[in-house]
């Protein structure tokens, strides 16, 4: 299990995370938010943070190192 975290006040709208992982979308602030798809979404307006037990966590990995100003982050998380 992992958790993705979109830091709202960093994220800066690239969307260079919308290329390397499909769960990755633009949301209605033109910012960068997640798509469910399987996993469970909670949003403040400070971040949007997305916990999935998938075999996918090397996509966010890749979308957080893509992100210009470091606004996504990756972690482990135990079930």
């Amino acid at each position: 299990m992992y958790r993705v975290t979109i830091d709202r006040g960093a994220c800066d709208g690239v969307f260079a995370c919308l290329a390397r992982d499909s769960r990755f979308v633009e949301d209605d602030d033109g910012l960068a938010a997640l798509d469910a798809d399987g996993g469970t979404i909670e949003r403040t307006d400070g971040t949007v943070v997305g916990t999935f037990e998938d075999d996918h966590s090397d996509d966010a990995e890749a979308a957080a190192a893509a992100c210009p100003f470091d606004a996504i982050t990756v972690e482990e998380v135990e079930g």
